[in-house]
């Protein structure tokens, strides 16, 4: 062994020390294994998202790095997931994406050619199999040969040894997704126009904006698995209820189905009761559940092909509103009728916030807690955000808040189009200490979240499946429980 090897493969503080006869036998009688795969689904949609990149930057190299372990604590890493650009290019899963992968486009005269830079299978003739605990096969698991990596993604594949003499090897344009991969940065030389990264990131960003049928397809399929594990927690609420951290209770029944049907949660699940209801992110998920409160349930699973769910129900933990909390759900659930309305083909971005924020501020004026909602709404006042704050949705995808560099033209300030899906999420989050507020009302937070796809005449409704209107919460809590 030489001895690189023997500082790649130094024996922890509490490792067991490997003899020179183990290792010699470690290095032979092993069956071959290997396998033909065939490619995966998302291949042909992928190559047609590296043509689109392709085309926006001839002449120039790209490079889209996956991303690599993430420690969470000494010698533990975080489980991989690899960054959301990469699996999208490359139309790899979360199950199969390996650590320190880089898709680099190297630019020819008829495009560009696509390898993929990774580490192959464990080889049986090194100390890698058995002594890296990051990746050799016999701690982490198998990893494909370069043969089999390109018969499933059908790109051309090449040992991380490589990349170095890829990136150095002759000069030429090169753009990168920076931030990702450190070794990465620090390989690919920079380009000459400063904002050439910058403009890279934005179009990977904005080739996600419009989802293809596959895509939809992989949408609905969380939406499925997180409408299950809604149903899930309601049957649960019992159980919860009886366990001094009921939050937690409520998480891991969702987290549960999440990795039973895919490869986890989309995000850190918000399991919020009573006023935390009112914490836009509650993911501490430390308190109790308690009758006669509501708890808000903000979850979504991640599909092994790492597309996402975003939904939100406000539940009645004894099954029933009380009458403040039908007065503050069935404002929302009309403000979210209304934004839902909005989203159509054509019809602006922000629409549907406006439309959503137009019924929260009338409402919150019929109660008395503002003066002139038409005021409110004005942009030099927004004085209802008190009781708000955030947007009412946002694009979804890989990421829960998807194409999140793509610029303002073509996002925020863009114009809906069939293939969008995005969330429709209005809310109120009435503060316990909020002396502005009837006191009745007050620790009161509410929010129902849907998931859509934009289609040709207007748009459908993902998460149709799981009851919003209150009647309907409530007579579907009462066939579980």
């Amino acid at each position: 062994m030489s001895d690189a090897e023997a500082d790649r493969f130094a024996t922890g503080s509490h490792d067991l020390p490997v003899s020179d006869a183990l290792a010699e036998y470690f290095s032979h009688s092993w069956a071959d294994t290997s396998l033909a795969p065939a490619p995966l689904d998302s291949v042909p949609y992928a190559a047609k998202r590296r043509a689109a990149l392709s085309e926006r930057f001839p002449g120039e190299r790209l490079v889209i790095p996956a991303g690599g372990l993430k420690v969470r604590s000494n010698d533990s890493d975080y489980p991989f997931r690899p960054h959301s650009a990469f699996v999208h290019l490359t139309g790899e899963t979360g199950v199969g994406a390996v650590p320190d992968s880089v898709l680099v486009l190297e630019p020819t005269a008829n495009g560009h050619e696509a390898t993929l830079f990774t580490h192959p299978r464990s080889p049986r003739d090194t100390g890698e199999f058995y002594r890296d605990r990051r990746h050799g096969e016999f701690w982490v698991g198998r990893r494909r040969t370069l043969e089999e990596l390109q018969r499933t993604l059908q790109i051309e594949a090449a040992p991380k040894e490589k990349l170095a003499d890829a990136l150095r090897g002759r000069e030429v344009p090169t753009r990168v997704m920076r931030g990702v991969d450190a070794e990465v940065d620090d390989l690919a030389p920079a380009h000459s126009d400063a904002l050439a990264d910058q403009e890279l990131a934005s179009f990977v960003s904005e080739l996600r904006l419009v989802k293809d049928d596959w895509e939809v397809a992989q949408l609905a399929a969380a939406v499925d698995y997180t409408t299950l594990g809604f149903r899930d927690v309601v049957t649960a609420l019992p159980k919860a209820l009886a366990h001094r951290r009921g939050e937690r209770w409520v998480e891991g029944q969702f987290n549960m189905r999440a990795r039973l049907e895919g490869n986890g949660v989309g995000y850190e699940t918000i399991a919020a009761a009573g006023s935390h209801a009112c914490v836009l992110h509650w993911i501490r998920n430390d308190g109790p559940l308690r009758p006669g409160e509501l708890l808000l349930l903000d979850a979504g699973v991640e599909t092994d092909t790492l597309y996402t769910a975003d939904i939100t129900r406000t539940l009645p933990i004894s099954g029933k509103f009380t009458p403040e909390q039908r007065r503050v759900y069935e404002l929302v659930y009309r403000a979210q009728e209304a934004g839902i309305a909005a989203v159509k083909p054509g019809a602006r971005f922000r629409d549907f916030h406006l439309a959503a924020m137009r019924v929260i501020a009338e409402g919150l004026e019929d109660w008395g807690v503002i003066p002139d909602a038409e005021a409110a709404l004005a942009p030099d006042s927004g004085i209802f955000r008190r009781y708000t704050l955030c947007s009412s949705g946002h694009m979804l995808g890989m990421d829960v808040h998807d194409c999140a560099k793509a610029r303002a033209e073509t996002y925020l300030d863009g114009v809906l189009e069939p293939g969008h899906v995005l969330t429709v999420e209005p809310g109120l989050y009435l503060q316990p200490d909020d002396l502005t507020l009837p006191e009745e009302l007050r620790g009161i937070g509410v929010r129902i979240e849907d998931d859509l796809v934009v289609t040709e005449d207007g748009a459908r409704l993902l998460s149709s499946d799981l009851p919003r209107h209150p009647d309907e919460v409530e007579s579907w809590m009462a066939d579980l429980l």
